[in-house]
């Protein structure tokens, strides 16, 4: 081989921590001959799937090809960043496949259920409604709140459903059959925020979910004592997000700037464990590196059910969220109105890992992808940010909304992301290529809510318009 064709090059995981020593690599060599180097130097017994980047860019040409293109000097080392990918593709969204009338307010929240054949939407006309996927048409029209429905949230194990809404009442819904659960949850005083429950790999069957609400208070529900177990209380201002981790943490966000950390003893009791306090302004949305995990349990793209023990249940979601976890732990970020996110490596320190700067209004959603590889950001300033998930590094800003971005949501193999605006539609976008994949308009107003079913087969969105829609591939 001639020196002349080759090019040395440095492989580097996504903390920049080099896999071997520098090599010399054929010119023509592309993506595929990487993906066989990767798993050659990491000893991998199943070939897995990777992406490759060299400065931030996904390299889709071979080495020599790319070099050419950019002028780069072949004196120096090409440092190229291995990310692993997911074994299965979700397909793009393109069309809608049905828009469903039956709301007679704005929808506000939608929720697939973790396996994905259900879908439960909340709106402003105090109902909540179930879907039927196949048909695609209204499965049961729940009611028993008397306010605008704020947020839903299905149980991982997908037993369970709950809302709750403005007044602070939370209603919990049997999926099969749309039939209230006993009578609606009183506690709160104030709205509900958000909702999350007791991941499955602790617990099965799913029993408990903490509240957030607008009282400066949440609280921890057992739905089948039908009661509140536990109030954390301690904010000072209202608290707009909560997350229950994989390890038994709960996190809350406040209107007082802080997120607190909260363990539960065994008996029930509330314990602080630390306060992470760096936010100028109102925290407005945590996310969890394991989100996707923890919401799915042990529902996974392959589909497998579990009817045996409950034991197979939970390991199965041990598992998958020790996969989700890696080698660098459960991640959180933070989105606030002073403009900024804070990514936190919150079992090592309570002071920052990294301030995410860049947007020029509130950030108001944020969200890791499935892998944990990327944190989306969505803003009043019309933007979408990307950001490495490890290292909290700026990637790119994804513009084309012409109005605030609501809500964004990951594609189940994090190579797309969706975001529903005040503009009317819906966006899909290419992560690899860091551009726009799919606009997708339809709405006759703004959009508050979207999601993509966990199986990855469809997109839900809803908002001022009443309608429901959904789209597929």
């Amino acid at each position: 081989m001639e020196m002349g064709m080759t090019v040395m090059c440095r492989l580097v995981d996504a903390e920049g921590i080099p896999l071997g020593d520098p090599m010399y690599i054929p010119q023509q060599a592309g993506p595929s001959q990487l993906t066989e180097l990767a798993n050659r130097f990491l000893n991998n017994e199943e070939k897995l799937p990777y992406a490759f980047y060299v400065s931030g860019e996904e390299l889709r040409v071979p080495v020599g090809t790319y070099i050419e293109n950019r002028s780069v000097s072949v004196e120096e080392i090409l440092t190229i960043l291995y990310r692993q990918q997911a074994v299965f593709r979700t397909r793009p969204v393109s069309r809608i496949s049905a828009s469903i009338d039956g709301h007679k307010d704005a929808v506000l929240c939608v929720s697939f259920s973790p396996d994905g054949t259900q879908l439960a939407s909340g709106s402003g006309d105090t109902t909540v409604r179930l879907w039927d996927l196949y048909t695609q048409t209204p499965m049961f029209t729940c009611t028993g709140h008397t306010n605008w429905v704020m947020s839903v949230a299905w149980s991982p194990d997908g037993n369970h459903l709950v809302s709750g809404d403005l007044a602070g009442n939370i209603c919990c819904w049997i999926p099969k059959t749309g039939k209230l659960d006993g009578r609606p949850l009183r506690g709160h005083k104030k709205w509900i925020t958000s909702i999350s429950w007791e991941p499955v790999h602790l617990t099965y069957p799913c029993r408990r979910f903490v509240t957030s609400s607008k009282d400066e208070d949440a609280r921890i529900w057992d739905i089948t004592l039908k009661k509140s177990v536990t109030c954390l209380s301690g904010h000072t201002r209202g608290v707009t997000c909560v997350k229950w981790g994989g390890d038994g943490i709960i996190y809350t966000g406040s209107q007082d700037c802080t997120i607190k950390m909260w363990q539960v003893t065994p008996e029930g009791l509330p314990c602080l464990k630390a306060q992470l306090q760096a936010h100028g302004h109102w925290v407005n949305s945590l996310a969890l590196s394991t989100d996707y995990v923890l919401r799915t349990g042990a529902f996974d793209h392959t589909g497998k059910q579990y009817s045996s023990s409950p034991e197979q249940v939970r390991k199965a979601a041990l598992k998958r969220y020790d996969q989700a976890k890696g080698e660098y732990g459960e991640r959180l970020v933070s989105g606030s109105d002073d403009f900024t996110m804070i990514l936190w490596d919150q079992y090592v320190s309570d002071q920052p890992k990294k301030h995410l700067f860049g947007h020029q209004q509130l950030v108001n959603h944020v969200c890791f992808s499935p892998n944990g590889q990327w944190i989306a950001s969505a803003s009043f300033d019309k933007s979408v940010k990307i950001w490495d998930g490890i290292t909290g590094d700026f990637i790119t800003t994804l513009r084309g909304h012409v109005g605030s971005v609501y809500q964004i949501c990951w594609s189940p193999d994090s190579r797309m992301l969706l975001s529903g605006s005040k503009d009317s539609t819906l966006k899909i976008w290419d992560i690899g290529l860091r551009k726009l994949k799919q606009d997708l308009p339809g709405h006759a107003d703004e959009v508050y809510a979207v999601d993509w079913s966990p199986d990855g087969e469809r997109v839900a969105s809803g908002g001022k318009d009443k309608c429901l829609k959904l789209w597929v591939g």
